[in-house]
């Protein structure tokens, strides 16, 4: 598809580049056959009022000759054109790669999305209309085994639930739109209204967040930097063992500020550090532990938070000894 696209984009340049082309070549050609007209007729006056009463029968000028001429900037200008069409056809096909090249990337990112969420959603809709499909079949069905298979379905349409709203934040971060409203806010009460929001889940696994992050202030949207803030507590939590502890701490230059979210987690491998931020991408680790693992965007979506405010996000892991995420953005004087 965007091979055809590129040809015909080249072919637009190509008409568009040869009829200009064309043009300015008519408009010299009719200049300079004027000029050498001109140039005879002046040469042609100037010898009959100088020689013709000495050789009257003379012919003042050459007419083959400025026919001549005009034959040779006829042939320059076709010269021209065509070092024109090749080098615009050349040119014009590279440029048409380079213009439609971010809209097959978004295209392709597009289709690679639509794939992906559709698979992810297929796992808990077949494993819903599979199980429905036994009971409705089992004569034998209980009252009790009605109430487990609700109970069962509940927690498909969690997880459904669960990925509908993160697909939803993950549209609603892709880019600022005009109605995404920025203010000076605290880092400090940014982080513990985060902190709040886990503080249950960190709770039922007796997991301690000790908080020392200074009170600085930056340009931010306030919910979606919770959002991006909640992301990582909730994988800090969700893959620390119990009983551990999750530092988060900040410093800051006179640029930036950077926020540290350590934990004593199960960590990352090198191989798949540089994946963590692909959407649906889940670790070996991470798929074994299905009953608590995501669905593999929480990263992405954190990642999209972070270009938005302008910053930076980086991961560094250690197998068994824990992960610790940065995220640096711009510091911006107190209001």
């Amino acid at each position: 598809m965007f091979t055809k696209a590129r040809l015909k984009l080249t072919a637009w340049y190509l008409l568009i580049i040869m009829a200009i082309s064309i043009a300015f070549s008519l408009a010299i050609y009719n200049g300079l056959s004027n000029e050498v007209e001109r140039f005879a007729h002046a040469q042609r006056v100037r010898i009959l009022s100088d020689f013709s009463q000495y050789q009257p029968s003379i012919s003042p000028i050459d007419n083959d000759l400025v026919e001549e001429t005009k034959h040779r900037i006829i042939l320059s200008l076709v010269v021209i054109n065509e070092f024109i069409l090749i080098a615009a056809g050349s040119l014009g096909y590279f440029l048409a790669g380079k213009t439609l090249y971010p809209i097959q990337m978004m295209m392709d990112e597009q289709n690679r999305f639509i794939s992906d969420a559709s698979h992810e959603l297929k796992t808990p809709l077949t494993s819903l209309k599979t199980a429905m499909e036994v009971s409705l079949r089992d004569k034998n069905l209980t009252l009790t085994d009605a109430k487990t298979l609700i109970s069962e379905s509940i927690l498909d349409v969690n997880k459904l639930q669960t990925l509908s709203e993160e697909l939803l934040k993950l549209s609603q971060n892709q880019k600022i739109n005009k109605d995404t409203k920025f203010e000076n806010l605290s880092i400090s009460l940014l982080t513990k209204e985060a902190i709040n929001k886990m503080k249950l889940i960190a709770q039922k696994k007796q997991i301690i967040i000790n908080n020392k992050v200074n009170d600085l202030t930056i340009l931010a949207n306030r919910y979606s930097f919770v959002d991006l803030l909640v992301i990582i507590l909730d994988n800090a939590i969700k893959y620390s063992p119990l009983k551990s502890q999750i530092y988060i701490s900040s410093k800051n230059s006179r640029k930036t500020i950077t926020i540290l979210i350590k934990d004593e987690g199960i960590g990352i491998s090198k191989e798949d550090l540089p994946n963590v931020f692909n959407r649906f991408y889940r670790t070996d680790v991470a798929r074994s532990r299905s009953t608590e693992g995501g669905y593999g965007l929480g990263l992405s979506i954190a990642k999209k938070i972070v270009d938005n405010h302008k910053g930076t996000i980086k991961v560094s892991s250690t197998i068994k000894k824990g992960t610790t995420v940065s995220l640096s953005f711009p510091l911006f004087s107190k209001v």
